[in-house]
């Protein structure tokens, strides 16, 4: 996923059916902005999501205008930011689990500001190629799987259980802005410093991100130390097993990584359709680029209110469906109004996929043992981002094969039918999330019988 997935967008649940359950505590005792370490989560969030976005738009830029790539080249590219969901998120979930997530997050901004740092440092020695762009991207991405899996983790020992939805829309609400934000300022960036200069506000920003994490004074748990004789492919394992082993748990993984593998054949051929083909400038691109962040801030906005009236289950199809022929209008874009209505379904596409994300976070967080967290994160993030990697790669050869329009054609059929797994699942009329006590029952369950339990 965007889905960022990001959308990120990224998303785990557990192995309890929702039917029969009563729905999750409505309001928290106080707002997340009274807990101090929330705030510096926030500001973290704020200072590294701006500079992710601003990367996000400048280092395809600096492959397609400074390095002329090919599309081959470019998804090649994508494919490379992406393929640490494959390789090591497995194991980074379990190994999280047996470690305190604060100084994993530290660590892995200030190695990302470094990765990030030595493109412009090796464009201005006039020595940057295509190879060091891939390395610092496959490099990068696996400072983010340990980041985000991390994170995710960590908040529920920031803030209660009966914050958490208050505390994800929050910062989904981070996310969708820095995407407004950064991407117009990483087009702009790009056009008044050049590409690789505009890379270097990256590595800025992650620097930032690490000095307020720093700053959190909440402490996870200690690990039990029968936790920490066990073999990691158990634990890699039984994190698999728990997402896998429930209907509705396939049904969102399934979705997810049909959603991720084609819309991320968009983003990778977006930046060549809108240079090569309609001859914008960097700036232009970047604008394009930040309706999907408008579009997100609004999916974070109206996210609570649709699983309220839709029902949590429901609100994961119906309204994938109902945006669903609106895809179609990205590959038929030109200048002029059909730009604007291109323009327009990517702004529907990112706030379907933000009101995914912040039901999908919510739930998992809240229903999911502590000590398994990092690894049902790791797994979902395996499932359902990894796809994102093959769909990038898949791009190229894609627009070599139909051209750059044939390959964004494919993305939104792909799109289109990626609701399907959860109309098919029990989760295509469910209302309600399970309760507090419901979850602890589970959480406990499993806790005795990991290998076993439903």
């Amino acid at each position: 996923m965007s889905r960022g997935l990001g959308f990120e967008f990224g998303n785990t649940f557990p192995s309890a059916d929702w039917y029969g359950m009563s729905a999750l505590p409505q309001k928290a005792a106080d707002s997340v902005f009274r807990v101090r370490d929330f705030n510096l989560m926030f500001a973290a969030a704020v200072a590294s999501k701006a500079g992710s976005e601003v990367v996000f738009v400048a280092l395809p830029l600096v492959a397609v205008v400074t390095l002329q790539a090919s599309p081959l080249e470019v998804g090649l590219l994508g494919a490379a930011t992406m393929a640490a969901f494959l390789l090591v998120s497995l194991p980074a979930g379990a190994w999280l689990d047996r470690v305190r997530r604060q100084p994993v997050m530290i660590i892995a901004d200030f190695v990302r500001a470094v990765l990030y740092a030595s493109v412009p440092v090796a464009w201005w020695l006039d020595s940057l190629t295509i190879g060091h762009l891939y390395l610092v991207a496959v490099f990068a991405g696996i400072g983010t799987v340990f980041f985000d899996v991390a994170a995710q983790s960590y908040l529920p020992t920031i803030i209660n259980s009966a914050q958490l939805m208050d505390g994800n829309a929050r910062l989904s609400t981070v996310d969708a802005a820095s995407r407004i934000i950064g991407r117009g300022a990483g087009g702009s960036l790009s056009s008044a410093l050049t590409a690789p200069g505009a890379v270097l506000v990256t590595a800025a920003g992650y620097i930032c991100s690490a000095l307020c994490i720093i700053g959190i004074r909440s402490r996870e748990a200690a690990v039990a130390s029968t936790h920490l004789n066990r073999q990691l492919r158990t634990e890699i394992r039984e994190g698999l097993h728990y997402v896998l082993s429930e209907k509705s748990l396939r049904a969102i993984a399934a979705d997810g990584a049909i959603s991720n593998l084609f819309s991320s054949i968009a983003v990778s051929m977006l930046p060549i359709l809108l240079v090569r083909q309609l001859g914008l400038s960097g700036a232009q691109v970047g604008i394009f680029l930040a309706l999907s962040g408008v579009g997100a801030l609004a999916g974070a906005g109206i996210a609570r209110s649709c699983a309220d009236r839709l029902g949590y289950g429901r609100a994961l199809w119906m309204i994938p469906l109902a945006v669903a022929p609106f895809y179609f209008l990205i590959p038929n874009a030109h200048r002029g109004w059909l730009l604007w209505l291109a323009g327009g379904a990517y702004f529907l596409q990112s706030m379907r996929m933000m009101i995914d994300n912040i039901i999908m976070t919510t739930y998992r967080q809240h229903v999911t043992p502590m000590a398994l967290l990092g690894r049902v994160n790791a797994s979902l993030r395996f499932l359902m981002w990894g796809t994102i990697a093959i769909g990038a790669a898949a791009s190229g050869f894609l627009a070599d094969l139909l051209g750059v329009r044939g390959a964004l054609l494919v993305s939104a059929s792909g799109q289109a039918m990626a609701w399907l797994p959860v109309y098919l699942s029990p989760l295509r009329n469910a209302r309600e999330l399970p309760d507090g006590d419901d979850s602890n029952h589970v959480a406990n369950d499993y806790d005795r019988h990991p290998s076993t339990s439903r």
